[in-house]
């Protein structure tokens, strides 16, 4: 008898044990903590660091190409303006540019839009290190020639699902007919392989919490207060009125300087919202979290 009592025991207290991680494995994704994500979940906003090792592999890069560009001049008096955190070239000083030259595509003196567009795939390539970027992900958004006979080519990059928004992720090229670089800055992110893995890991399906539809954008951003456009007239926040059109977008990647650390920058899944009769054109939602990232 105390054999089949103890048998008993030890089998409701199985199916005890059972019946909780049914439970448990069937409760909803919980939301994102305000002091933090928990242990089963990945952080965010996905932050993007300074790194010393980046900064050196840009002036890596760069002595590289003093030793490789005609003509002599070349890129010895050329150092250019690096961004804090990506490390990217943000301009060539006034006097600097006049050696740096687009490869030489095709036997005509003046390349034809094709050979120029193979000309600045092979620029890109050489100068993806201080760039911040491989060129496979950059898309060329158009190249303009100006009166003047100069050109510049303008370039976003798209290394992620979603579009980034912003102000970063984008380059420009400029120069002159004799294929002479005027000037060139970079926006773009780098160690996009390794943003985009975590990235991965949002909303939907993802570990942080579930992503807010279009219809619960909508409907958080008439609920919030949005920055005035106006804040010394002592306003410092604007409601939207009830006659505001709310026309959600699509979803992007917003980045912009980390609200808690000077040295990063943080990356959010977001609702690009388009407002009419409003202060604003565009707003940006947190698809995480709900929050109003920006408006403009």
């Amino acid at each position: 008898m105390t054999t089949d009592k103890g048998s008993q025991t030890l089998l409701l207290f199985l199916l005890a044990i059972t019946l909780a991680l049914v439970i448990a494995s069937c409760a909803p994704l919980q939301p994102t903590s305000p002091t933090g994500p928990r242990g089963s979940e990945p952080p965010y906003p996905v932050l993007l660091a300074e790194d010393s090792a980046r900064r050196e592999t840009a002036q890596g890069a760069l002595n590289r190409l003093r030793q490789s560009t005609a003509p002599a001049r070349s890129l010895e008096s050329i150092e250019p303006n690096l961004s804090p955190i990506t490390a990217t070239i943000q301009s060539l000083p006034a006097n600097g540019g006049g050696g740096v030259y687009l490869p030489k595509v095709g036997a005509d003196a003046v390349m034809n839009e094709e050979e120029t567009r193979e000309s600045l795939r092979r620029f890109i390539r050489d100068w993806r290190e201080i760039i911040g970027s491989e060129p496979a992900r950059l898309s060329l958004v158009d190249h303009l020639v100006q009166p003047d006979g100069t050109s510049v080519a303008n370039y976003e990059q798209r290394p992620f699902r979603f579009p980034i928004r912003g102000n970063y992720g984008k380059l420009q090229i400029r120069f002159a007919a004799d294929r002479r670089i005027l000037s060139i800055s970079s926006t773009c992110l780098p160690d996009a392989d390794k943003l985009r893995s975590a990235l991965r890991g949002l909303g939907a399906g993802g570990g942080v919490s579930a992503r807010l539809t279009a219809e619960d954008a909508t409907k958080k951003l008439r609920e919030n207060d949005l920055p005035s456009s106006d804040p010394a007239a002592g306003k410092p926040t604007f409601r939207l009125p009830a006659s505001t059109q709310l026309t959600p977008r699509e979803l992007v990647t917003h980045v912009q300087p980390s609200k808690t650390r000077a040295d990063a920058l943080e990356f959010r899944l977001a609702w690009e919202i388009e407002l009419s009769n409003a202060p604003f054109r565009l707003a940006y939602l947190d698809a995480i979290t709900g929050e109003v990232i920006e408006v403009k």
